[in-house]
């Protein structure tokens, strides 16, 4: 360990119910850099940091901060050696205003003992303005949207003036505005002297912002190096054991009737005037920047949003979606963009999450069969090669790749005609993401209408047959999902064009 080293994780092993996930990882992070730790989802990064967090206990191993052997028995223990902790799973607290959830456990008290709201809310003013974000520190999370809540994530670590911040999937909820604003960050944390170890599944965010990588892979050091002496293609290679392709990921199946028409679709403050459709065996993307209200629209279209003027059609049949319950009764289903809030319950089972939506299916007489359950729970696990050592641990015991493949197993077992899919990869490896594609394309084979939210324009140019832009509520632009380029569909997306042109 030289001057430089600021921390390092040496021979660590951990294991969950006598199933190995950190196999002799040693790991180090240097005074002044941002390190990329990098790997498939199931790889070991999440369990590795929850060590270095204080959050888990290695098995065997030792953590030196400073060239001193440190146990972290706890988060408070990480943090008294200045290293501050982002997950990738919000920790926010709904239900608290952004100041409070920006000192919650740090609060500032006057002399006499009191809470000093007024120097609390001046900090989080200050703290924020660093990020270029504006908000009412008064102001409750639970009126924010999911950028905003990351960002609140993000300066939290900032308060406590840490050595080694943890990033884990920081970006996944921000706009590309945010994001320059957070790299502008990162960079001057690290001139500094701030280490930041950085956890994402964006390559070319990597290739931007980082100085060096370590790559695992099935619980084991797979490669590190600089970023300066290698290449995207080596690091996926290390990543998943094989180049994985770019190229269009679908068929010529034969599309069928129209399952789902939308004409002048309007929802006050959202969106308006949205007409589109989608035939049986299609694929319709849909893309923009943050604000643009595609998640809003297809939340009325599942019935979370009540109040829309304009029609819905499904199967030619004009229908009136005031409930989720409804939506799903007519045929749609829905993968939610936040796992963690909208479509897992993590104090149930893996197995129990992935039957809870189609419990009728297993239910006769008022008991669960579960011999039958289990069996649905290993068919999609084959299926959608679902990494689990157990189906009755937690779901919240999983990464989140494997979490989202619970989810989507859950909309194949319900059985709708039409799903839904808002930011299926958001926060997953490149590996597990090419798994959700052929998936999705799978689904469209079989005769589904598939929907896809995105705001990566790159994942729906492979599964689309039409990609729909959105900006500001309204609809600039459809391409035929062959011909389109990301070039073309950012231009709309963005404003800088707003005819409403379809090409292709």
């Amino acid at each position: 360990m030289t001057d430089t080293t600021l921390m390092r994780m040496m021979n660590i092993k951990k294991s969950f119910n006598h199933v190995p996930v950190l196999k002799d990882v040693s790991f180090e992070v240097e005074r002044g850099e941002i390190h990329a730790l990098l790997g498939e989802n199931g790889a070991g990064k999440s369990t590795l940091m929850n060590i270095l967090g204080g959050v888990l206990q290695p098995d065997s191993g030792t953590i030196h901060v400073n060239g001193n052997v440190t146990v972290m028995s706890s988060p408070k223990v990480s943090q008294d050696h200045e290293i501050s902790f982002i997950h990738q799973e919000l920790n926010v607290v709904n239900d608290l205003t952004v100041y409070e959830n920006m000192f919650l456990g740090s609060e500032i008290r006057t002399k006499l003992g009191f809470l000093d709201v007024t120097k609390m809310c001046r900090e989080t003013e200050k703290i924020l303005g660093r990020l270029g974000v504006d908000i009412n520190p008064k102001g409750f999370v639970r009126e924010l949207n999911t950028s905003y809540k990351q960002m609140i994530e993000i300066s939290k670590s900032l308060l406590h003036n840490s050595k080694l911040i943890i990033m884990d999937e920081p970006t996944s909820a921000l706009t590309e505005h945010e994001v320059e604003r957070l790299f502008e960050l990162m960079r001057n944390l690290k001139n500094a002297g701030v280490s930041i170890i950085y956890i994402s599944h964006k390559l070319n965010e990597i290739n931007e912002i980082c100085d060096r990588y370590t790559v695992l892979r099935d619980g084991e050091v797979a490669g590190n190096g600089s970023m300066a002496h290698t290449n995207l293609e080596e690091i996926t290679k290390l990543m998943v054991g094989n180049v994985v392709s770019e190229e269009r990921l679908l068929t010529d199946n034969e599309l069928g009737s129209t399952v789902l028409e939308v004409n002048n679709l309007t929802c006050d403050g959202f969106f308006k005037a949205i007409n589109f459709s989608v035939r049986k065996g299609e694929i319709v993307g849909f893309t923009g920047l943050s604000g643009d209200g595609r998640t809003e629209l297809f939340e009325t279209l599942f019935g979370y949003r009540k109040k829309y003027t304009g029609e819905i059609k499904i199967d030619n049949k004009v229908v009136r979606l005031g409930h989720p319950k409804k939506a799903v009764a007519a045929g749609l289903g829905l993968v939610p963009k936040d796992r963690k809030e909208n479509a897992i319950i993590k104090d149930l089972s893996v197995q129990h999450n992935l039957t809870v939506s189609a419990i009728r299916h297993f239910e006769k007489n008022g008991l669960i069969n579960a011999k039958q359950e289990k069996s649905a729970f290993q068919f999609y696990k084959d299926k959608l090669n679902i990494k689990v050592p157990s189906p009755n641990i937690t779901i919240d015991k999983l990464s989140g790749g494997n979490q989202q493949k619970v989810v989507i197993a859950k909309w194949l077992e319900v059985d709708t005609d039409i799903i839904i899919f808002d930011n299926p990869t958001q926060g997953i490896d490149i590996g597990a993401k090419r798994e959700i594609y052929k998936h999705i394309v799978n689904l469209a084979e079989q005769g589904k209408g598939i929907i896809v939210l995105s705001s990566e324009a790159p994942e729906l140019l492979k599964v689309c047959h039409v990609i729909h832009v959105m900006y500001q509520g309204e609809m600039t632009a459809k391409f035929a999902g062959d011909i389109a380029t990301e070039d073309e569909i950012m231009t709309y997306a963005t404003g800088s064009k707003k005819e409403g042109v379809e090409i292709g």
